[in-house]
């Protein structure tokens, strides 16, 4: 049978006071007690007063102190502040511990440490507004049922996805995006947004109506203002907002549809528009949204650290691979300006010469400026 350990309890702590005082040793101590020596040797060199010496009252004292007392965020406030202010920028538990971690070179939480301390402040006070620091703002753990949306079978030259190219299925290479609509409930109200793969960049763009060839337009200007390479493939679902997608073949654009019903073909959209919904929920009135508020949710978005990219933010890897494309691209001659019928002229946007790479507001607000 195995030996079982039990803590001291105030009456041992008396006894071994008593026995210290009468002189007896530590393995008389402990054999009167029928404990180990080294149990008493530590007790009495932790529990020891530096003035009173070894005082059962006071080591007991001791003990409950060293004891755990709650969360360390509600033991450490500045660690508890910095946590509550990144969960408030939208970032999740796993961002936050992931990047406090890469920040200081170790681990500081654990975003299960986060998830705890939230939902413990919502049972103890009750108080359900704690639960809008978290992500899917639940006040409970565990998933929602989903209602599944109904595809549309009427698309002219739709191609599988079970035919896109194995370098989109891996995230290997830049330039393979993914689109959607998010919706909301004010009819004829919705956001394009498009979802860079490799990097997780996201582009929005507010629509005046989900019309096919409204979407069409929106994304010939979005994908025509990129480099060839950045540029490749784009993958939809069967909505027939999409349906007038091959005139993005004028780009060398290919374009690949989910299958019926099956949208987590396309998780990384899927995933993006979730995260937004918590700053943009269905209910919200696009025409009371300003274009600088819009432009910031998504700023913050592509500046938020991704667990998926060691932390680093989708806009410090996309600039990444969108300045090593304009130091690819030979200068046009002087005098010139770079035009191109399918890339409207635009601002700069890292410095290099003209017409390699445009927008220059894409990366202070989250690479696209919002069209009404």
């Amino acid at each position: 049978m195995g030996q079982s350990y039990g803590q001291l309890s105030l009456e041992d702590r008396c006894a071994i006071a008593q026995l210290q005082k009468a002189g007896q040793s530590i393995r008389q101590i402990a054999a009167a007690l029928d404990r180990a020596p080294s149990t008493i040797a530590r007790e009495l060199k932790r529990n020891r007063g530096s003035q009173v010496g070894y005082k059962p009252t006071y080591a007991q004292q001791q003990t409950r102190e060293r004891r755990w007392m709650g969360c360390r965020l509600e033991r450490q406030p500045t660690l508890r502040r910095a946590v509550l202010d990144a969960l408030e920028r939208g970032w999740s538990p796993e961002q936050v511990a992931g990047r406090l971690a890469r920040d200081h070179g170790r681990k500081v939480i654990s975003y299960e440490t986060i998830y705890r301390f939230i939902y413990a402040q919502i049972r103890a006070t009750k108080d359900y507004s704690w639960r809008h620091y978290l992500p899917r703002a639940k006040s409970n753990r565990g998933r929602r049922a989903r209602k599944r949306r109904s595809s549309a079978t009427f698309i002219e030259g739709r191609v599988s996805l079970a035919e896109r190219p194995p370098a989109v299925n891996d995230r290997s290479a830049p330039g393979h995006w993914e689109a959607d609509l998010m919706m909301f409930a004010k009819y004829g109200q919705a956001i394009l947004t498009v979802h860079e793969r490799q990097s997780r960049l996201l582009l929005a763009i507010r629509l005046a109506s989900k019309a096919a060839h409204l979407v069409a337009h929106h994304l010939t200007q979005l994908f025509g203002a990129l480099p060839q390479r950045l540029r490749q493939t784009v993958t939809f679902d069967n909505g027939t907002e999409f349906a007038r997608h091959r005139l993005l073949h004028r780009l060398e654009v290919d374009t690949f549809f989910c299958d019926p019903y099956s949208p987590w073909q396309k998780g990384g959209i899927e995933n993006a528009i979730g995260r937004m919904r918590r700053f943009l929920p269905r209910k919200t009135d696009l025409a009371t949204l300003k274009s600088s508020r819009f432009s910031t949710l998504i700023a913050n978005y592509n500046n938020t650290p991704r667990k998926c990219l060691d932390f680093s933010t989708p806009a410090e890897v996309f600039s990444k691979v969108l300045h090593f494309e304009c130091e690819s691209t030979s200068p046009p001659a002087r005098g010139r300006r770079y035009l191109s019928p399918t890339r409207p002229a635009l601002p700069q946007l890292c410095g290099c010469h003209a017409g390699a790479c445009d927008a220059k507001g894409l990366l202070r607000l989250g690479f696209l400026k919002p069209t009404s």
